[in-house]
């Protein structure tokens, strides 16, 4: 496994749930071990874990550095922190006996842990490369599929009131012919809450064919699509049941779409509120005549 960016105090939990699924039967092994047994490993030596799990203590300590915590020792403190955090360990599973009252407060606890968790991730010079990318390029193109093109709407929706040059497009031919016609000046945006849909993974490969830089924004630090990306900012794994629309991820993306396009437009504010002015003149004479 390699070690994904991470920011330092992120919980154990939101580390492995955002690499979990691309770790080999040996690390979720480990991940599985840990996480059903957090008080008892942040009280145990490496060699007591290690021996638990018949694997060599190297293999362990290995297993944490590549989740981005400095040692076993820096682990076991993190985790010991963790076992007694009722936010972290609380069950807030949506169940057959949840009346209508707890089911809403149940999603919109997962909600709010949706935004902690991808707070929680947030690497500021991961925000700094995109704010670069986006802010420098000639051109910066939108693209999501499903679910995640809303996000990409939602993104383009936004940064037309920036100074920056933006594309979208809902059809994903369409979707594919713009990223065919971006070049080495150009910017794509990519969202994927999995970053494993084809079509995602495809766009982003021709984007790279032409060399475009590349910012994904997906829930999977060690996805296909977050390989291929030139910087990733992690959104959210924290969900519910019946969660066909990863609700939690869409609400952090929000807040994520939210962050880049302030950044953005401070970096030049003159330019920035020229921008915002002209739209915003256009939209009201608009409305103003229906």
């Amino acid at each position: 496994m390699d070690k994904f960016s991470v920011k330092e105090g992120a919980s154990y939990k939101t580390r492995i749930t955002s690499c979990y699924r691309d770790l080999n039967s040996l690390e979720k092994k480990i991940a599985d071990y840990v996480s059903d047994n957090l008080r008892k490993v942040s009280h145990s030596t490496i060699s007591e874990v290690a021996t638990e799990l018949g694997i060599a203590d190297s293999t362990l300590f290995k297993f944490t550095k590549s989740l981005g915590y400095k040692g076993y020792s820096d682990f076991k403190i993190a985790l010991l922190r963790e076992s007694f955090d009722p936010q972290i360990t609380i069950n807030n599973e949506i169940n057959d006996n949840d009346d209508e009252e707890m089911i809403a407060k149940k999603v919109f606890e997962a909600g709010k842990r949706g935004i902690n968790s991808a707070a929680s991730n947030i690497v500021g010079e991961d925000y700094k490369k995109a704010v670069d990318f986006i802010s420098g390029a000639n051109k910066v193109a939108f693209f999501g599929l499903g679910g995640s093109n809303v996000i990409a709407l939602e993104a383009y929706h936004k940064f037309l009131r920036s100074p920056v040059q933006c594309i979208y497009a809902s059809d994903y031919d369409i979707q594919t012919m713009n990223a065919a016609r971006l070049t080495s000046k150009d910017c794509a945006v990519i969202f994927s809450h999995s970053g494993m849909t084809k079509g995602a993974n495809e766009i982003a490969n021709i984007a790279k064919e032409v060399g475009a830089k590349i910012v994904s924004i997906t829930s999977y630090a060690l996805s296909p699509l977050a390989k291929m990306s030139d910087v990733v900012l992690i959104s959210t794994i924290e969900e519910l049941s019946y969660r066909t629309e990863s609700t939690p991820s869409r609400i952090a993306q929000y807040s994520i779409i939210n962050s880049l396009f302030i950044m953005v437009m401070l970096r030049d504010q003159g330019k920035s509120d020229k921008t915002l002015k002209r739209v915003r003149e256009v939209v009201h004479r608009v409305e103003k005549n229906k």
